[in-house]
């Protein structure tokens, strides 16, 4: 959560160490700034699932960035998967 509303990505190394130690589904929260980072926490990071904010609410003026739809076409590309459509 260190990274919660700076948008630099999750914290992929300390993700993937955990959902290596535990036998729960780990999400991962804070940080996302683009549909990127999701391909990399799931890939990288070993979530089995992430969560965000920021870059989906016209809260502020530099959040509200992305669209939800945008996103699961980039897992869907990545071959992540998720359920389509929306």
């Amino acid at each position: 959560m260190d990274r919660d509303g700076t948008g630099a990505g999750f914290d992929c190394e300390l993700t993937s160490a955990v959902a290596g130690e535990v036998s729960i589904p780990v999400i991962a929260s804070g940080g996302a700034g683009s549909a990127q980072h999701f391909v990399e926490v799931f890939s990288a990071g070993r979530a089995d699932a992430a969560l965000a904010a920021s870059i989906f609410h016209f809260s502020t003026p530099h959040f509200g960035t992305h669209a939800i739809a945008e996103l699961k076409q980039t897992l869907l590309a990545a071959g992540v998967p998720m359920r389509w459509p929306c």
